[in-house]
């Protein structure tokens, strides 16, 4: 059922001619083949880029060096303290300030 027999693409043709005429298909054939280039041309674009990026990603990864021996062996795990950005200065929590619930809150007012 699902086959596309000689006779369908022959429907198919007459039924382009009567839509677009004659002198019309040349035209609207010449325009789609250079539209299909220029996807064509575009996706290869983009699989050459997302290439080109991986192989950047793989390079920067094969320039990390693993720390010296003796500094691993000293501090394997000791936590790093946080800085605040910008100040280089330790960072410090805000003050917390106490939980009140809205609706009490209206109340009192």
């Amino acid at each position: 059922m699902g086959a596309l027999k000689p006779w369908h693409i022959a429907v198919l043709v007459v039924v382009l001619i009567l839509l677009f005429g004659a002198k019309r298909l040349p035209d609207a054939a010449r325009s789609l083949g250079r539209s299909l280039r220029i996807i064509k041309a575009e996706t290869k674009s983009l699989h050459d880029d997302n290439d080109r990026d991986l192989a950047e990603k793989a390079d920067a990864q094969a320039g990390y060096q693993p720390l010296p021996p003796q500094a691993a062996q000293q501090a394997p795990y000791a936590p790093h303290p946080q800085q605040a950005p910008h100040t280089g200065q330790p960072y410090q929590a805000p003050p917390q300030q106490p939980v009140v619930d809205p609706v009490q809150r209206v109340r009192e007012n």
